[in-house]
């Protein structure tokens, strides 16, 4: 498979602080991720060749990018894969980079939650399901259900689920409190994640990200071409990504202790990178932790845990800051929030930082591989998963 390891790099990356923003629409947010890419590539927005966009919910033609952007009648693709709207945009672009189609290209993903009435990321019943003898889902009820299949599946007391949860989420509040760009900067104690209201058990208050706004890009080259832009750029090492079927719903014997997408997704994404080992050879990730359980699943999905010994993994801080495998060094969705279209991308940014050593008080010592990992939809009604691995030039 010839593939795309180190044919492109990224040269410029922007993110806004993911918030609650009142005072600005979403073009606003466009502008100032765009134009922070725009600034640390050393570009204009002239220079670009084509644009990817990215958003489930604030746009819907290329025109909704090129507006605020003032791009010049350029191609621009609108993406949207759920919650893998934004690696999907990425993937798309770094595909298009590498068959030589443009040099020099955009990914954008924004969204605004806040204020258009969203209680929940997708609970909208009015989601064009093929038929309507389908349910609609709502994401906590369907990940509440990944928790108790897993208690059940590895014989391990939900009870003790819940406290391994909570702890993934005193971890990522903790980093989240070194990052000014993540909505939640406090921490919380493992007794206040414990004792929080339950949502849908056994996902309680602080196992749940937040609905928020915010926006991120990234601006992509050929690696021929990266070093006349910076010496720190960033290599696009290896990508996957795949898409469920339904099987918890059609499949009788499926386990439904793990996310089939994701493992799907990861092999593919190492084996074009070369990585046999992830466990060893992955220095930092970030990865799609919409509920806590979905970032213990996550952990096995994509092999750094061995299957079902997530737990002890946890217990022994492998994923920390300073771990084995630093897991969510900029917070997650727990602590961004997770603007659907823009969550993706946000990922990517703090991949490329920590690959840059510019990660401040959370960089992780001496990254050389780095990952983005994004999961579309639920479990249960079948989703995307999606895995971008990046390096640090030799």
């Amino acid at each position: 498979m010839p593939g795309i390891k180190d044919k492109v790099a990224i040269i410029g990356m922007g993110c806004t602080k993911f918030d609650e923003h009142w005072d600005k629409d979403v073009k606003d947010l466009m502008i100032d991720a765009c134009w922070e890419a725009f600034e640390d590539a050393g570009v204009e927005p002239k220079d670009i060749k084509a644009a990817w966009w990215s958003t489930m919910w604030n746009g819907d033609l290329g025109r909704s990018l090129a507006y605020p952007l003032k791009l010049d009648f350029i191609p621009i693709t609108r993406i949207e894969n759920r919650c893998a709207s934004g690696q999907d945009a990425l993937i798309n672009a770094y595909h298009a980079v590498a068959v030589g189609a443009y040099d020099l290209v955009l990914v954008c993903g924004a969204e605004k939650l806040k204020d258009i009435g969203m209680p929940s990321p997708g609970a909208d019943p009015s989601t064009p399901y093929t038929s309507r003898v389908d349910p609609t889902y709502f994401p906590v009820a369907c990940f509440a259900q990944l928790a108790q299949r897993y208690a059940y599946h590895w014989g391990i007391p939900i009870e003790k689920v819940k406290e391994i949860m909570a702890k993934i989420a005193v971890k990522n509040h903790h980093n989240g409190s070194l990052n000014p760009k993540a909505q939640f900067q406090r921490e919380i104690t493992f007794e206040r994640a414990m004792g929080a209201p339950i949502i849908s058990y056994p996902i309680g208050l602080y196992d749940a990200c937040g609905v928020t706004d915010g926006a991120a890009a990234a601006i992509i080259t050929r690696a021929d071409m990266a070093k006349g832009f910076r010496d720190d750029y960033v290599l696009v090492k290896g990508v996957g990504m795949a898409c469920g079927k339904y099987q918890w719903e059609f499949d009788d014997e499926w386990e439904g202790d793990h996310i089939e997408e994701n493992i799907r997704a990861s092999r593919m994404a190492y084996e074009e990178a070369g990585i046999k080992d992830p466990r060893k050879e992955i220095d930092v990730a970030i990865v799609h932790d919409c509920f806590t359980i979905t970032e213990l699943a996550i952990y096995e999905d994509l092999g750094f845990s061995p299957m079902g010994k997530g737990p002890e993994d946890v217990e022994a801080g492998t994923f920390e800051i300073g771990g084995e495998v630093a897991i969510n060094t900029d917070g997650g969705l727990k602590c961004f929030g997770h603007p659907i279209g823009a969550s993706g991308v946000r990922m990517t940014y703090e991949v490329y930082k920590q690959l840059q050593g510019k990660a401040g008080p959370r960089q992780v010592k001496n990254p050389r591989l780095g990952l983005a990992h994004g999961f579309g939809g639920t479990p249960v009604d079948g989703g995307t998963g999606a895995v971008v691995v990046l390096g640090s030039r030799d």
